[in-house]
């Protein structure tokens, strides 16, 4: 099915991007029938087969890992940010060589250009957003009302959860909604400890649960998917396929069908426009090795090339219907740039149960709900919204401090102890839709296959800053409550971007002056587009919003597949 697409062929959908929100759309349609054109801009993947490191010990890699220094030369954007510096995971993320950006203001723009994209990498924290969240906009006046509310996206996340296997536990909380889940993975012994504090000490609703996570548990199995091996490699690839990915989940499901044709190194550069049916009629791209110029047809168009990547697409598709830009009547392409605020909160010590260690290497953490401007006493005067905590405790450094005499029989000893525990509190914040926060292109200055250069201007502001300071001082007050000692506040606020969870750029709503999409995700003025990555999004939440993509991506490919068999 790789590489065999048909410039003649006229088919019923067409799919660009093959991460997580394309990969669903892919499934979805060719499950209903729909003959469907996946394009990649990146190069072939395929599941276990392509995963180099998946089995590497740490002296298995050349330099223990690290980058030589003509790697880093390559790198210096995407370095600023941590996630590309090891030589275990380095090959599924792009380099700023090939593919560079521009910044106003810095925006650190991390992404995967291959089949699968960043869902090979993700963190698979996966959570529902709620009628506290979609409601929101609306209730305090900011940005635009989100078209749909949690009954209409529920059915959707059911679906997507029982197909994944997501593992969590329930909780009935408003804030949170329980999902279809998988046994829950077990907390340690220190976090534990943590969790009962909690509910004893605090009556504003806080608590403490394991995360939810996109990994298989107990003895049902996937499509081929086993349990998760708790080996916590995911970021290289995971050959049991326990924790999902569109390579091992999604993408070979729509092939299953026959339906899928799916064609790497395509970079789509614009989607084509009628002016006398008002509609799309399919794709142009640029081959990403041999430059040659390409054209696809279909009855309808999914973006699911990331925020950035698919608005860039909306933008270049430019017409005398459309001289900003498919679908920019409101002018708001672009424009409300969220991500989510991280990397403020605390770390302490515990002195106690150093008789205690833990099985495995569990590939997820502790979970504490948002827990501020809910109601009553949990709201705040100096910023809106709010913010949950990852999180873990573990047993830390293999090699303590050993004196000098500690030689020998004495050395072999020491290094096989365990150093003390350590427990971690990280605010994940939701970050307001700005007007003003956003992306624009370069004409000016264009990459190697001649297209604009993507420019970034977004920022944290006041909202972000003040929600901040709370989420160091309540991390500070859990931990010291709890009886941790040596409590360490920390704040690093970076940039936009770091947090991976870009949003907002095409966001959806209920007018087509003030929005892009519709609440079925179809742009306002071209309904045969769909747009059902991160650019959809009208408002941040503060949890991880993979999940909520691929619900939107499932729902909105459902819709089409039903209009296409309407109109045949």
């Amino acid at each position: 099915m790789v590489n065999t697409a048909n410039e003649n062929e006229m088919y019923d959908a067409i799919v660009v991007g093959s991460g997580i929100s394309g990969g669903w759309a892919a499934k979805e349609l060719c499950e209903n029938g729909m003959k469907t054109l996946v394009l990649e801009r990146g190069r072939m993947v395929k599941h276990i087969d392509d995963y180099p490191t998946m089995h590497n010990d740490p002296w298995d890699n050349k330099f223990k890992g690290n980058n030589s220094r003509e790697v880093e030369a390559r790198y210096e954007k995407q370095a600023r940010t941590g996630y590309v510096h090891k030589a275990d995971s380095r090959h599924f993320f792009v380099d700023d060589i090939d593919h560079p950006y521009n910044e106003t203001k810095r925006f650190d723009w991390i992404r995967g250009y291959h089949v699968g994209g960043r869902s090979i990498m993700w963190g698979r924290q996966s959570y529902r957003l709620s009628d506290i969240d979609f409601e929101a906009n609306k209730k305090e006046g900011i940005a635009v009302d989100w078209p749909v509310r949690y009954k209409d996206i529920s059915p959707w996340y059911d679906k997507v959860e029982e197909y994944i296997s997501v593992s969590g536990e329930k909780l009935g909380l408003e804030v949170l909604p329980d999902g279809k889940f998988s046994p829950p993975m077990e907390l340690n012994c220190v976090e534990e400890v943590l969790k009962k504090n909690m509910a004893e000490n605090y009556k504003d609703g806080r608590l403490l649960t394991i995360g939810r996570v996109a990994h298989i548990t107990g003895a049902k199995t996937y499509d081929g998917r086993s349990a998760c091996q708790f080996r916590n490699r995911c970021v290289r690839g995971c050959p049991f396929g326990g924790y999902f990915s569109s390579n091992s989940s999604t993408l070979p499901a729509a092939e299953r069908t026959g339906n899928m044709t799916l064609r790497p190194f395509s970079i789509v550069t614009e989607v084509m426009y009628d002016d006398a049916t008002g509609k799309a009629t399919g794709v142009k791209v640029v081959d990403q090795e041999t430059n040659e110029k390409l054209e696809f047809k279909s009855k309808v168009v999914f973006l699911c090339a990331s925020a950035i990547g698919s608005t860039s697409i909306l933008m270049q598709s430019k017409s005398e219907r459309f001289p900003n830009g498919m679908g920019n009547d409101s002018g708001e392409l672009g424009h409300n740039l969220m991500d989510h605020h991280f990397k403020a909160g605390a770390t302490a010590k515990w002195d106690g149960d150093l008789d205690k260690y833990y099985k495995g290497r569990r590939p997820n953490g502790i979970y504490i709900p948002r827990f501020r401007n809910i109601g009553g006493v949990t709201d705040q005067k100096t910023f809106k919204r709010g913010y949950g905590y990852q999180g873990g405790a573990g047993r830390g450094d293999y090699q303590p401090q050993i004196a000098e005499a500690g030689y020998g029989a004495k050395l072999k000893e020491e290094i096989q102890k365990p150093g003390g525990w350590t427990i971690g509190l990280m605010g994940f914040g939701e970050c307001l839709p700005y007007h003003e926060n956003k992306m624009t292109l370069d004409y000016n200055d264009l990459d190697k296959w001649g297209l604009p250069k993507v420019n970034f201007d977004a920022e944290w502001k006041e909202n972000e800053w003040e929600m901040r300071k709370d989420m160091i001082a309540s991390a500070k007050d859990m931990l010291k409550n709890a009886g941790f000692k040596d409590i360490q506040t920390m704040d690093d606020p970076s940039a936009p971007g770091n947090g991976i969870h870009e949003m907002g750029t095409a966001r959806m709503g209920r007018d087509p002056k003030t929005s892009v999409c519709n609440g079925n995700n179809q742009l306002h003025a071209v309904p045969n587009v769909y747009v059902t990555d991160g650019a959809f999004m009208t408002s941040a939440s503060c949890v991880n919003p993979s999940l909520t993509y691929m619900a939107f991506s499932a729902r909105a490919a459902n819709h089409a597949a039903a209009q296409i068999k309407k109109e045949a």
